[in-house]
């Protein structure tokens, strides 16, 4: 065997598959095992192999369980298993009190009586190594057995790893390409495997093509059969959050908090920051010099809107500042979390916004239900003069209202009449007919 090649082959595929080089030789002892079991060993034998990378030599054992006669199945009780139509196995749960019991296999126990010749001090249960004559010609059909065994074992350690690597990552962003789109679903490489965007986490409106870069949001990881399944999001109100770390230093170092978030993914979203130390301004450091850190997340959630506004303890300035960009004239905090904001006519149109967005969005952030109306404007009481005045103008517009049914008749008349003169036209034309018949008589 060249050394120098195995060490490099084994450094090689744990590099490439992300594990240790300890797993990828376990793999490989686990497949000599396998094959040697295959072609030397017998029915029902459990073999352990122990590879040394130094020397490339590889020693072998047999493994046998240790047990007492009260551990093991008598005839009779086998042939009453048989007899009750069960099926027999070599364990049993033990009885309150008692110790498992087997079925004797000579490959797989060994007496304590026996064990103890061969090592002192051994007892019931534990596991007695007896070393086997190591080979080194193998057959076709065994290297196929270790092969498989080799590909089997190094695939269930890659998932391990990205199982473990990504379970850490729960909550966190996650850089990755779009791959393919599957259905309904958008696979997506974030590195060492393939994360899974579901219909239900798609921004709507956003369209996703192969080679798009995205920033994600790491939902959660699910172990199938088939290995670890990613699920990613792109509406998950914490992405805005997260986004914001990344991009704000005040905030990933804790001198500014984000309190809460209420978001409508493609459309717009209201954060509400806090500073913990005196002298930072929270608004001023999340927005950035001319706006260049709160831009720098609105592009990458495709154009967003982002309101950014300031936390209070106060529900009615905290509630006043969500309304933004709306000024609102007074606040008053009611019973069963409800809060009445009053706002002049010219700013209603803006504090409810489009569809009712702004205050919608203002009711999520707080945790109150908002109510906004305008103030009540107190009218003058009427004195006598104006209500005589109110009466003669109402007795003007009475007239006016006639006016229009004078005019009405006139015009039917003006039509009888022309109609009266068309038909004595007509009666007029007619003998003049007769006229020109009695001339042409007069003729012949």
């Amino acid at each position: 065997m060249d050394l120098k090649n195995f060490i490099s082959a084994i450094a090689q595929i744990a590099e490439e598959k992300g594990i240790s080089s300890e797993k990828v030789i376990e793999s490989i002892e686990t497949a000599i095992a396998a094959a040697y079991k295959k072609d030397y060993g017998k029915k029902g034998q459990i073999v352990k192999a122990k590879l040394d990378p130094k020397t490339g030599q590889a020693k072998f054992w047999q493994i046998r369980m240790v047990v007492s006669e009260d551990m093991i199945y008598s005839e009779e009780e086998i042939e009453k298993l048989r007899e009750r139509k069960k099926s027999v196995v070599e364990k049993q749960k033990p009885e309150a009190g008692g110790e498992e019991k087997v079925r004797f296999n000579p490959e797989r126990h060994i007496l304590i009586e026996e064990a103890k010749k061969i090592k002192k001090g051994i007892k019931a249960g534990d596991e007695l190594e007896i070393s086997l004559k190591s080979e080194k010609e193998y057959g076709r059909i065994a290297a196929q057995t270790a092969k498989q065994v080799i590909l089997q074992k190094i695939r269930e350690a890659e998932r391990e790893t990205i199982l473990s690597e990504y379970k850490a990552k729960e909550g966190e962003i996650v850089s990755g390409v779009v791959q393919r789109i599957e259905g309904r679903n958008v696979l997506v490489d974030i590195g060492k495997t393939l994360g899974i965007l579901p219909k239900e986490e798609q921004v709507y409106g956003e369209f996703y093509k192969s080679g798009q870069r995205f920033k994600f949001y790491l939902l959660e990881v699910q172990e199938t059969p088939r290995g670890p399944a990613i699920i990613l999001s792109r509406v998950y109100p914490k992405l805005i959050s997260k986004l914001f770390e990344l991009e704000v230093p005040e905030i990933s170092q804790g001198q500014v908090v984000i309190r809460s978030i209420a978001r409508e993914p493609g459309s717009r979203s209201k954060i509400a920051v806090e500073s913990k130390e005196e002298g930072v301004d929270p608004i001023g450091s999340t927005v950035g010099q001319r706006g260049t850190r709160v831009m720098a997340v609105i592009n990458e959630l495709g154009g967003e809107k982002v309101d950014i506004i300031e936390y209070s303890d106060d529900p009615e300035r905290f509630i006043s500042n969500a309304l933004s960009p709306a000024k609102i004239l007074e606040v008053k905090i009611m019973q069963k979390n409800k809060a009445l904001c009053l706002v002049p006519e010219d700013q209603l149109s803006l504090a409810i916004g489009k569809e009712g967005q702004n205050v919608r969005l203002a009711a999520k952030l707080t945790g109150w239900k908002i109510d906004i109306r305008m103030p009540e404007k107190e009218e003058p009481a009427e004195s006598p003069s104006d209500n005589q005045a109110s009466k003669k103008k109402a007795k003007k517009v009475s007239g006016k209202e006639g006016e229009p049914k004078k005019e009405k008749d006139v015009k039917k008349k003006t039509k009888e009449g022309a109609e009266k003169k068309k038909n004595e036209s007509k009666k007029e034309k007619k003998p003049k007919k007769e006229n020109k018949k009695s001339k042409t008589n007069k003729v012949d």
